[in-house]
């Protein structure tokens, strides 16, 4: 019997609901470092935004790490993965014009994990916001500049 990918098992029994708060998280294709450059990190804060002009999503906190990123967001009118596809997709485009690029950038799949109502969302936004002081990038968050939370 094949075994499945790992892309394909991380949407194994995935459910999107309204109103649910989900951490998200995507990896550059070959976890490439392009997010090094802040501009770059900027094209995918733009579809964050993007996202919750458009009523996907709301944005709680998010960091891009060099290679990925951590999403909080609240789910509006979208699924999961409408939301990803629209958000992975459009910043491949304008991360690639921008590196003047073609070709894959983003792994397969993404990762999201609901948050239950009884979890500190506070606790979940520090976390993932200190993800580059975990990773040795900087001394302290604020010297980093690809990060938000809407309670900072």
């Amino acid at each position: 019997m094949p075994t499945r990918s790992h892309a394909n098992q991380l949407r194994a029994g995935r459910h999107s609901q309204s109103g649910q708060i989900y951490l998200l998280t995507a990896v550059t294709h070959l976890r490439e470092p392009v997010f090094r450059d802040w501009r770059a990190g900027r094209l995918v804060v733009d579809q964050f935004r993007l996202a919750r002009t458009e009523g996907r999503a709301e944005s709680l906190a998010w960091v891009v790490m060099p290679d990925h990123f951590h999403w909080l967001v609240e789910l509006q009118n979208s699924t999961l993965p409408e939301l990803m596809l629209a958000t992975k997709s459009r910043s491949a485009r304008e991360i690639n014009a921008y590196l003047g690029r073609s070709g894959k950038f983003w792994q397969k799949g993404f990762h999201d994990r609901a948050i239950r109502r009884e979890e500190n969302l506070l606790t979940v936004a520090r976390y993932i916001i200190a993800n580059p002081l975990r990773a040795g990038l900087v001394r302290r968050v604020h010297d980093y500049s690809l990060w938000d939370a809407i309670w900072i």
